[in-house]
């Protein structure tokens, strides 16, 4: 059975946001990672380094394994961070910072 019906839950409309220039689907009260789970997206980090894949790892906020760039703001946690509609999300490699 769909856990929404089981909740009876009524999410509001579904909205916008951009993964990389890519539309996402996203629902109110979803985080960023949430949104690219649910659209089928498991990675959108590069390690510094060896350049290895990451997602989300622990999906409540303690470790920083799915960084991601919203808004131009480098290194935001994708599990913390609420979607919201016509959101740029960009996927991170390394650091952010354009220093590795």
């Amino acid at each position: 059975m769909n856990p929404l019906e089981l909740a009876r839950a009524r999410p509001g409309e579904p909205f916008t946001v951009t993964l990389d220039g890519r539309p996402v689907a996203a629902l109110p009260g979803q985080t960023v990672a949430a949104a690219l789970w649910a659209a089928g997206v498991t990675a959108w980090r590069s390690t510094r380094g060896a350049g290895r894949p990451r997602g989300v790892f622990c999906g409540i906020g303690v470790c920083f394994d799915c960084l991601v760039t919203v808004n131009g703001r480098a290194n935001q946690r994708a599990c913390l961070v609420p979607a919201h509609p016509g959101g740029v999300i960009r996927t991170q490699e390394g650091t952010g910072r354009g220093d590795e």
